[in-house]
């Protein structure tokens, strides 16, 4: 027996992108910004998945990812929302695309203080209502 009901999410996963990255960029930092949401909580991963011919592939997000795109102010000030409110979150920094490794990554960000990271992305999650006030001024990714 199937259960057609809508399944409805009392949170939310966002990434918010600066709006002036490269398409490849784009793609790069939103892979890496919810690469650690769903290291961290598992309760954002779902089941693993099955085909019909019993292949067994990795587990996925169990809801949506939503992405938005703003300008260097708007980034900024999500950002210091989501430390007020203490979501969970993951950031990425300019420093990042010089990078090429996960120490490298760290010692980049490590070396900057909070109010003087250049951001370009950040991952959040949390209930939809304190998301939504994180991303305000944020718009749609087209």
């Amino acid at each position: 027996m199937s259960d057609d009901t809508p399944i409805r999410f009392d949170t939310k996963i966002a990434v918010l992108l600066r709006e002036d990255l490269e398409p490849w960029q784009r793609l790069n930092v939103t892979a890496f910004l919810v690469s650690g949401l769903g290291s961290q909580i598992p309760e954002v991963i779902g089941e693993p998945y099955v085909d019909a011919d019993d292949v067994q592939y990795l587990p996925m997000f169990r809801q949506p990812v939503l992405v938005f795109e703003g300008t260097k102010e708007t980034l900024t000030a999500a950002h210091r929302r989501a430390l007020s409110r203490a979501l969970p979150r993951s950031l990425f920094t300019s420093d990042l695309f010089t990078t090429g490794n996960d120490r490298d990554n760290r010692a980049a960000v490590r070396a900057v203080g909070t109010d003087d990271l250049d951001l370009v992305g950040l991952a959040v999650y949390g209930p939809k209502n304190a998301v939504d006030k994180v991303i305000k001024g944020a718009r749609m990714h087209p």
